[in-house]
């Protein structure tokens, strides 16, 4: 092929033209099949943007079965394939969206099965607090429909909780200032559920310790009376963990009343909104956990002071009543000597009219008994003694009448059995056949080998003969 000037001698990919590649004498480029072409390509690209950040929109975010994420980054003009493999994935900073504008890290490749380039992701970032905050707007308003920041939802923290429950690092600030908050005020047990508070991985621990809080049986003696979820300040990107939804639903969803202390006084978190009070620093959540102690005692000494007060106040106005009414009342003698004496002459009176009645029913008992006589009482004697020797002659009659008739009838009775008994029959010369075992035979056919026949004057003993008719 002649030379056209739209080729020089060098490689058009940097690399020098090999002499056996090109004819003896010609200015040619070399000769590549399409693989070798591409693996070129490939290593070209590798080696030149082995690393790269990359800003732009996610768009057409697909999860395959196998769990590698296909996604395009884009701005106005292009369009980048990116591909995040499965391990990646789960490490992730954020949960990619579609129209969330972020920042990749990761290399450039190509795929020599589609003749295009795409970007392998490492690591994706917000691109902004401006994208962040919009995302999370969102989200909040999401989780906000779904009722979970509603107030009617809110717990009251007790006033003096037994254990007290605190999600935060074991390492950090936050878990001193809390304890010795506590100390200064009103100590009491606290039960430490040590978590990550940034970085990846953090938001699940949390939610896991406040689940399992929560899970701790009441009978344990262990479960907590109030949680308390706390962290330091930091950037927006460091309070993330607290910002996402599977904490705030766990918060939500904590039957224990929850107070969250994420950050300084500025910051802002949605678990903030989920919980049942939010406290501007950890240092207010123990404040606001319990009451000091001091204040308490001195409240009581107060009250007791003022109920010692008021009860010698009561008392000396009911002395002076009391007075006041004795002065009305008179001398209490006086008045006791009065109601002794009516008493006296009312006994008196009493056993006069009772002696009086006495003598007044005595006389009416006797003019009762004069006018009472033994007479009549004997003559009804007499008649109803003579009327009882009627009635036992009357019955004594009736008996023997009775007595004879069932005679009469049991003696025919008696008769007519002596008739119809077989020994009258015996007696016109008939006999009875007996077996063995004393049954009558009645038949020629049951006649048994050995028998007895009774005649009107005894028995005979007879033995069946060889012979029968």
């Amino acid at each position: 092929m002649a030379n056209n000037g739209f080729f020089d001698n060098d490689d058009p990919f940097g690399l020098p033209p090999s002499p056996a590649d090109a004819p003896a004498g010609s200015n040619a480029p070399p000769e590549y099949t399409v693989s070798e072409l591409s693996q070129r390509l490939k290593r070209t690209v590798e080696s030149s943007f082995s690393f790269v950040r990359v800003r732009g929109e996610l768009s057409r975010i697909t999860v395959a079965k196998s769990g590698h994420l296909y996604t395009d980054l884009k701005d106005a003009d292009s369009v980048l394939n990116s591909i995040c493999w499965k391990g990646t994935v789960s490490r992730l900073s954020i949960r990619p969206e579609e129209g969330m504008e972020v920042v990749c890290t990761g290399r450039l490749t190509t795929y020599p099965g589609r003749s295009n380039y795409q970007l392998i992701i490492e690591t994706m970032e917000l691109a902004g607090q401006g994208a962040l905050l919009k995302m999370l707007e969102e989200r909040r308003k999401k989780l906000a429909a779904e009722g979970l920041f509603d107030a009617a939802r809110k717990k009251a923290i007790p006033f003096l909780p037994r254990i007290i429950g605190v999600v935060t690092s074991p390492t950090g600030a936050v878990i001193r200032d809390i304890m010795h908050r506590l100390d200064e005020r009103f100590p009491r047990r606290v039960l430490l559920w040590p978590v990550m508070v940034q970085g990846q991985g953090a938001a699940q621990q949390v939610a896991a310790a406040i689940a399992g809080f929560n899970a701790f049986p009441a009978a344990s003696g262990l479960r907590p009376d109030v949680l308390i979820v706390a962290r330091g300040g930091g950037s927006l990107e460091d309070l993330m963990p607290f910002n996402d939804e599977i904490v705030v639903r766990a918060a939500a969803a904590s039957v224990i009343p929850l107070i969250s202390a994420v950050g300084h006084e500025t910051d802002t978190t949605l678990i903030d909104f989920a919980s049942d009070l939010r406290a501007p620093t950890p240092t207010a959540a123990a404040e606001m956990a319990v009451p000091v102690r001091r204040d308490l005692m001195m409240q009581v000494e107060d009250d007791s002071r003022r109920m010692r007060e008021a009860a010698f106040k009561m008392i000396d106005r009911l002395r002076v009543t009391v007075t006041g009414l004795g002065r009305g009342l008179g001398d209490p003698r006086a008045r006791l000597e009065t109601a002794v004496q009516k008493l006296d002459n009312l006994s008196a009176r009493l056993d006069n009219g009772l002696r009086t009645w006495l003598l007044r029913k005595s006389g009416r008992v006797a003019e009762m008994a004069g006018r009472l006589s033994a007479r009549p009482l004997l003559q009804k004697i007499a008649n109803d003694r003579r009327t009882v020797a009627v009635l036992d002659e009357r019955l004594g009659n009736a008996q023997r009448r009775f007595i004879d008739d069932r005679r009469r009838k049991l003696q025919n009775a008696a008769q007519m059995l002596e008739s119809l008994s077989f020994e009258r029959v015996l007696e016109r010369g008939y006999a009875v056949v007996f077996d063995r075992d004393g049954n009558i035979v009645s038949s020629a056919k049951a006649v048994p080998d050995k028998m007895s026949i009774r005649f009107r004057d005894g028995r005979v003993d007879a033995e069946k003969s060889g012979k029968s008719g």
